[in-house]
């Protein structure tokens, strides 16, 4: 099921000692050289953004849209997949969105650095998203973007550390796509509520009825970059 477009990289190792085959350079792009990228839906080829684009924000979902008109120059249909540590052997990453990202004043003396990148420039802060404690349990909304001390108390770790409930494993999926799993909830992946994939359906943590890692083709996301829109890629705008 793989695409003539596609280059083949041959186990790849993304974020650590995990070898999979990528099969894609959007991947790569995402997981390793740690650039935005469009999550596209495998099903109609519609795009996940946050439902409020501000960074003041921080107890808004996300949702799926399928045109970009104005949001895009609000980079609302870019995300960050940050590397995160392990979970095991596996890596973990956040999700983190490009809309409403703010790069933090240099600390004045004598406080804390919150770190720089390798450009020596202060790290920014991007909203991610947030699982809730209860999920796939509840109906209501099962997922937040904000930052870790700004999002409800659900959607905290139960341990204390704010970061448990924004932890995901990201795994590749032998047709080029990507699934997310929440460490809290290994046996939910990231989905829709009542399970529809329409314009503007809310994204929620939804059971993993295809029973592994992988997931299901449906609940299957693709990473595009932003040149690469208009390619026709498998299963995307069928």
């Amino acid at each position: 099921m793989y695409t003539q477009e596609r280059t083949t990289m041959s186990n790849l190792v993304v974020g650590g000692p995990v070898a999979v085959n990528s099969y894609d350079n959007a991947i790569v792009a995402a997981l390793v050289e740690n650039r935005p990228v469009m999550l596209v839906h495998a099903f109609n080829g519609g795009f996940l953004r946050p439902v409020e684009l501000t960074d003041s924000v921080h107890d808004k979902g996300v949702k799926l849209s399928t045109k970009l008109d104005t949001v895009k120059e609000a980079q609302g249909h870019l995300w960050y997949i940050t590397p995160a540590g392990f979970f095991g052997q596996r890596p973990l990453y956040f999700i983190e969105s490009a809309a409403g990202q703010v790069t933090p004043k240099p600390a004045s003396a004598g406080q804390a650095d919150a770190g720089r990148g390798d450009d020596g420039t202060p790290k920014p802060q991007r909203r991610r998203i947030t699982v809730h404690q209860k999920a796939p349990e509840a109906t209501a909304d099962t997922v937040q973007v904000g930052l870790p001390d700004k999002v409800g108390d659900l959607w905290r770790g139960k341990n204390g550390a704010p970061e448990d409930t924004q932890l995901w494993v990201v795994t590749v999926t032998p047709w080029g796509g990507i699934t997310f799993v929440p460490i809290t909830h290994p046996d939910a992946i990231l989905g829709f509520k009542d399970h529809a994939v329409a314009a503007d359906s809310e994204v929620r943590v939804t059971y993993n009825w295809g029973g592994d890692f992988t997931g299901t083709v449906i609940n299957t996301f693709y990473p595009r970059l932003p040149n690469e829109w208009s390619v026709p890629y498998h299963h995307v705008f069928t």
